[in-house]
């Protein structure tokens, strides 16, 4: 996935988008899914950068997280989260790599877009909601459309995608509704 872009790459366009996969669990679903709204949005020919908490020290404010914030987060003036139900809500390591970057330069008055994903039947409606007062607090703009994708494990079904024509048609217009917000 291509995490670099020249001057003129970012100059051409408006928006650059980052995309969060919230969980630093090795071979995630989340990571699947997050992966697969990265190849939606190249698609589209949208600036896409994409995070995967996995393997980063985030409990700090580190050189790691510093070179982060430089190359992903701050640039960014769209996020989308790819957020994995974790007991009720969304994942602590998410919340640490939120607490320990510089709040105003990374998030405020960005917009954010929220994707849930849980082996249940929820999505993570929960998790999104409590990650929703997180950013609002952060001045963020969320939104509105919340996306639960709910029984992820069978919708990837042993592969590298979700396939399921209705679930690719609603990302679909997610996206689309976030391009335009």
């Amino acid at each position: 996935m291509n995490n670099s872009f020249t001057a003129a790459d970012i100059k051409m366009h408006a928006d650059i988008y980052t995309i969060i996969s919230g969980t630093n669990r090795p071979g995630s679903n989340t990571i699947r899914v997050a992966k697969q709204y990265f190849h939606l949005l190249e698609k589209k020919g949208i600036l896409t950068r994409f995070v995967s908490l996995e393997g980063l020290d985030v409990n700090s404010r580190n050189d790691q997280l510093r070179k982060l914030e430089k190359e992903a987060l701050i640039p960014a003036r769209k996020f989308i989260f790819v957020v994995p139900e974790y007991n009720g809500s969304f994942p602590g390591v998410l919340k640490a790599m939120i607490d320990n970057t510089d709040i105003e330069k990374v998030w405020w008055g960005k917009k954010a877009l929220l994707t849930g994903v849980s082996t249940g039947r929820a999505g993570n409606l929960r998790g999104m909601e409590h990650l929703t007062g997180v950013l609002h607090y952060l001045k963020m703009n969320v939104h509105h459309n919340k996306l639960p994708i709910s029984v992820v494990n069978r919708l990837l079904n042993g592969g590298k995608d979700i396939e399921d024509a209705v679930t690719l048609k609603v990302i679909d217009e997610q996206l689309e509704e976030f391009i335009r917000f």
